[in-house]
């Protein structure tokens, strides 16, 4: 058997095998695309908010009303998305977690957002687990992953032309052709077209399920290193610790703002326990999380502790903190979500129209057989 008929069989058993979930995956990546731009057009009463000449409302302002709408609820983090965006209180308790909207200026009371109930974390959870618990459905999904970076490089074996002349022709659809050949012919084409971007969509999706992944681009990028050492949070002396929570976060807040007076989107945490530190984060842009830099204070009086710009960050830590970004388009804004969207529909199109072929073939060796 030559190399294109074993490629040839482990590309059709591969994608057999792999070509549903690929399918999930692919539809759910398309809807999740453009989830903030549908948002902001259903749910601009309580995700936007009229930009005001004035400071933000302290984070203890706004724990202070989610704990009065909640009180059997806990505050984990308070997030200020941007200028004309409301802020999240994010909360918790034993039955689940609930989403606090706020007007960022004025303290008053949006909504409160349930995120179990929510389609586009649904639709997430389904692209991310399948809605199966997260130790078995991300596994499901990370195998499934892998698979179609082979049937993208085994695809491209196939595809490969033997002679220059044939080249043009491999890189068209022959339109005039009966509806299997163009069904073949697509198959072949827009899994070339796709290829390198799809790679890329893939292996970023990676870091989601396998933390070898991230481990494996920051040592690429940084010819070696440890990331654990690098994002290493500082310890402080439990036996002092006082629960003066809310003074220490609105100063690590303030201090964070002097500290990025041009960021768009900066979030603070909560120490749950003895141990936990305030961790803050600042975003040059609202809605993208990449080019992030973190700040740690001390949950007793504030003070920092240890500061991490993203111009103090390796190359790798860079890049792995770009993963989500580069994933869902993000980072290149609009134009890039429209790369992702086309690249995932087109994704999501490959098992229909490789199952077609395979069919096909199956069902044309059955007739010849009882022929």
């Amino acid at each position: 058997m030559g190399l294109k008929k074993q490629v040839r069989f482990l590309h059709k058993w591969l994608g057999l095998i792999s070509g549903l979930i690929v399918f999930i995956i692919s539809v759910t990546g398309c809807i999740f695309c453009f989830h903030d731009e549908i948002k902001d057009i259903t749910r601009k009463e309580w995700r936007l908010a009229e930009p005001q000449n004035k400071p933000f409302v302290l984070p203890s302002v706004l724990q202070e009303k989610a704990k009065e709408i909640l009180p059997s609820y806990k505050s984990s983090m308070v997030s200020y998305y941007g200028r004309d965006r409301a802020a999240i209180v994010y909360t918790y308790s034993d039955i689940g977690s609930l989403y606090l909207y706020f007007n960022p200026y004025t303290g008053k009371y949006l909504k409160t957002e349930n995120p179990e109930t929510d389609f586009f974390i649904i639709v997430e959870h389904i692209h991310l687990y399948l809605l199966l618990p997260d130790y078995i459905g991300k596994h499901i999904i990370g195998g499934a992953t892998i698979i179609f970076i082979l049937l993208l490089i085994s695809g491209i074996i196939q595809w490969w032309p033997k002679k220059k002349k044939d080249l043009k022709r491999s890189l068209s659809v022959k339109w005039s052709a009966k509806w299997r050949r163009v069904n073949y012919d697509w198959h072949n084409t827009s899994g070339f077209y796709i290829s390198i971007i799809a790679v890329i969509i893939a292996i970023t999706g990676l870091t989601f399920t396998y933390e070898w992944v991230g481990d494996g681009i920051y040592k690429t990028f940084n010819f070696g290193g440890d990331k654990n050492l690098e994002t290493k949070i500082p310890v402080i002396d439990t036996t002092k610790f006082s629960n003066n929570k809310n003074t220490a976060v609105d100063l690590a807040f303030i201090k964070t703002v002097k500290l990025q007076p041009k960021a768009e989107m900066i979030f603070v945490t909560y120490p749950q326990q003895k141990g936990d530190i305030i961790n803050t984060g600042a975003y040059p842009h609202t809605l993208r999380y990449d080019h992030q830099s973190n700040y740690y204070f001390h949950p007793n009086d504030g003070k920092l502790l240890q500061s991490q710009t993203f111009d103090e960050k390796s190359l790798g830590l860079q890049v792995v903190e770009m993963n989500y970004g580069i994933h869902t388009g993000q980072i290149l804004d609009l134009p890039g979500k429209i790369i992702a969207f086309i690249v995932s529909l087109i994704a999501a199109c490959l098992p229909v129209t490789g199952f077609i072929i395979w069919y096909g073939r199956r069902n044309k060796s059955c007739k010849k057989i009882k022929a």
